[in-house]
């Protein structure tokens, strides 16, 4: 008999444990020996003798995990062995003692980037506006001996601009690769069929990506928990997704790069320190592709959440609503009359939006298209709020369809349409977290009086009180893609703002049935 677990449609409340909750050493003497649970939770095995022996809990650090929705992504259920705030204190003490000292050539010039759904979250928690939140953070963390305090919605303008160029790339790559092949195959033997968009591997029984149209969807790549989903799962969508970095990681690349060069230090005596709203953010830091074997350093050092920040806030004895303010720094977005800025779309990002909006005029000279709007484009929900569809028509017909897939329910549903090669969309926003990135894993929670759907709705009310502007419109951002990167579209552009992905094989059972 079998037992399978079925509540499993997010991460927010998984209903597993932990597939590795402690650490089991077998002998050979170990043949009918059994687990038992005591009312602590602790695990014991059980001899036959009767005798018990306490098992260790498990040490799982983030290059293990397994991203089971029971595992790294529930707070308190697992036991995170790096990147928590007090590693950042680790520096903090560590550039004290070296100033004590007088040896200033160990001192680390310490950077914090905040997400803006970060921002968002703490401003609803204390009833405070985004831009009171960013100038109180820049105090607390500049008391604390912070360096530089930045916002990661600078850099979600090059992570913007460079999927929607990616985008405009498969598109019509992938519309050339689709009339070679239709002229091909209708002149060969006058076979009229159209060439199928998946086809099965012969070897392993596993659907493999068709090499002429493996680039269409494009599926969005700034959230890690899907990510770390696809690599562990479901190779065969890889090529599907995104190759562009998240604003995290660019983020990251600007400040170890630029910046350090700027400041004339190298990448290692930089500390980067990334205030994020989700848990899964830190496994998308200590990925090997986001290191620098040449100065040995992470792109982004140390992820914290904004419930990690809070605590901090308890630690440091510090009330941000009475908090004085400084003034925010560079690589910060905000008007000429220092205004807080963001970017137009979903508290996700704004990726599916600005795509869409970009490719209609790139592709079809198609202007004036406000996805936030619905001007120019048809939008229409899906079973649930989760799930939406975004169609551009000319002349009633469909030219692009865009979707947005939030949750694990719909994603695995879009995962099965891809794989059986009858997704009709270009383009899909995909979210490990249902509502998206405003409810993040890392976010604070509201009081037991506060519904959480109220809840969400407030944070993402305050995320979109800020001003928006195009990344288009970013002067700065623009002259870095020609002072930086040598120009959009430039080899070195697509070197450093892009990466690659890895089908992870694995071996293990499937943790989540139980034979009895």
């Amino acid at each position: 008999m079998s037992v399978i677990l079925k509540d499993l449609n997010d991460y927010i409340a998984p209903s597993q444990a932990c597939i590795k909750p402690v650490e089991v050493n077998k002998t050979a003497t170990d043949n009918n020996n059994v687990i038992k649970i005591d009312d602590s939770g602790g695990y014991y095995e059980v001899s036959q003798d009767g005798s018990e022996t306490k098992l260790q809990t498990a040490s799982i650090t983030l290059d293990d995990c397994l991203a089971c929705s029971g595992c790294i992504t529930s707070a308190e259920s697992v036991l995170i062995t790096m990147q928590t705030h007090e590693e950042l204190y680790n520096v903090l003490k560590s550039n004290e003692q070296a100033t004590q000292e007088g040896k200033p050539e160990k001192l680390k010039t310490v950077v914090v980037s905040i997400a803006p759904q970060s921002r968002a979250s703490i401003a609803a928690t204390y009833n405070l506006t985004p831009l009171q939140v960013a100038k109180r953070l820049t105090y607390f963390f500049k008391s604390l001996g912070v360096n530089y305090v930045f916002d990661t919605s600078f850099s979600r303008d090059f992570s913007l601009l460079e999927s929607a160029q990616e985008f405009v790339e498969r598109y019509q790559e992938h519309q050339r690769k689709q009339h070679s092949s239709s002229f091909l195959v209708n002149n060969e033997n006058n076979e009229s069929r159209k060439i199928s968009k998946i086809k099965r591997g012969v070897n392993n029984g596993e659907y493999q990506p068709d090499s002429n149209d493996s680039n269409l969807p494009m599926l969005a790549s700034s959230c890690p928990g899907w990510i770390c989903y696809a690599e562990k799962t479901h190779g065969f969508i890889l090529p599907y997704i995104s190759e562009t970095k998240s604003p995290q990681q660019i983020m990251g690349l600007i400040v170890k790069d630029y910046f350090a060069k700027k400041l004339g230090v190298t990448p290692n005596n930089i500390y980067h320190v990334g205030v994020m709203m989700c848990y899964d953010k830190k496994l998308e830091a200590s990925r090997p592709d986001f290191f620098d074997e040449d100065y040995q350093t992470r792109d982004v050092d140390c992820v914290i959440t904004t419930g990690e920040l809070n605590k901090m806030f308890q630690e440091q004895n510090y009330n941000i609503k009475v908090s004085p303010e400084s003034f925010l720094d560079s690589f910060t977005k905000t008007t000429h009359d220092g205004q807080l800025l963001g970017s137009a779309g979903s508290a996700s990002g704004g990726n599916l939006e600005f795509i869409l909006e970009y490719s209609a005029r790139e592709l079809f000279g198609i202007t004036g298209v406000d996805v936030d709007k619905e001007k120019g484009v048809i939008v229409k929900i899906g079973r649930n709020k989760d799930f939406k569809e975004f169609t551009l028509e000319v002349d009633k017909k469909p030219i692009l369809k865009f979707a947005s897939a939030y949750g694990f329910r719909n994603i695995q549903n879009l995962v099965r349409k891809i794989k059986s090669g009858n997704s009709p969309y270009h383009y899909v926003e995909v979210m490990a977290c249902p509502s998206g990135c405003i409810n993040g894993g890392g976010q604070l929670k509201p009081s037991e009086n506060i519904p959480i759907k109220n809840w969400i709705a407030e944070v993402n009310n305050i995320y979109k009180s800020v001003g928006s502007q195009s990344p288009e419109q970013n002067e700065i951002v623009l002259n870095l893609y020609n002072e930086w990167l040598e120009g959009q579209n430039s080899p070195k552009c697509k070197e450093i703002l892009r990466t690659q992905y890895h089908a992870v094989k694995t071996t293990l059972v499937n943790p989540l049935i139980v034979n009895w």
